[in-house]
């Protein structure tokens, strides 16, 4: 896959779909940035990632063989390459906390927000922004936050565990049209972070539900077991997991 190498832009999923702009034939590319000034996550929040020391690249991916309907097979897919590349680095206890952050037992290492382009009710593109904590040993503020670096202790080389992750995505992408989806959310599942425990979740108006992640549907909501046998299904605005 092609990298382009930027020093400082504002957002390297920004940046790919400006590279897009509406063609029609082109090959996968990485952009990769030295220092993004205003990265994007779930909810609208930011991703601040000190310079030299972590990745933070996007994927422009073409035509991915996905239904407009079935998008979180996509995203569950992406997330399960990104854990599989990072357990080659001997990484501890990866769990997927939904939709897609990448844990390490209870700290936050990575996240994924992806952004798809429709045309004539197909994917033309999508944009798979991922931010990933590598060598930064310092995250004011964030005590859920951590880096690889802080788990094993090892200085890791960037292009080294990026291209782990590129070769390991770019794999998983090319075979997703023959991919069994049943077999692949049951796979999220059993990565899902407080899969099967007893959790506490907030609503949008900051009151508080305690529940069990169950799963999730084939559209990605969340499903949680509210009572015994009472399961309720929910989506990314409508409720927020707590540490």
């Amino acid at each position: 896959m092609r990298i382009i190498k930027v020093n400082a832009i504002n957002s390297t999923n920004d940046f790919a779909r400006d590279l897009y702009r509406g063609k029609s034939d082109f090959e996968p590319c990485c952009v990769l940035a030295h220092n993004q000034t205003s990265g994007r996550g779930q909810r609208g929040s930011g991703w601040m990632a000190t310079p030299g020391q972590n990745l933070t690249f996007s994927i422009l991916y073409p035509k991915i063989k996905v239904e407009v309907d079935r998008q979180f097979l996509l995203s569950a897919v992406v997330s399960l390459a990104v854990v599989k590349a990072l357990e080659f680095f001997n990484i501890p206890n990866l769990k997927v906390k939904w939709p897609n952050d990448i844990m390490s037992g209870n700290f936050k290492v990575g996240g994924i927000l992806i952004e798809n382009i429709l045309k004539n009710n197909q994917m033309s593109a999508s944009v798979i922004g991922v931010g990933l904590n590598v060598n930064q040993v310092d995250f004011p503020g964030l005590p859920q936050a951590a880096s690889l670096k802080m788990l094993t202790g090892i200085t890791y080389e960037l292009e080294e565990v990026l291209d782990g992750i590129l070769t390991s995505i770019e794999r998983d992408l090319q075979s997703i049209s023959s991919t069994n989806q049943s077999r692949v959310l049951e796979e999220y599942a059993e990565r899902m972070f407080r899969k099967d425990v007893v959790s506490t979740f907030q609503y949008p108006d900051n009151s508080y539900l305690t529940g069990i992640i169950r799963g999730v549907t084939t559209a990605g909501r969340l499903n949680v077991e509210i009572e015994n046998s009472v399961f309720k299904t929910f989506d990314l605005k409508e409720l927020k997991l707590m540490y």
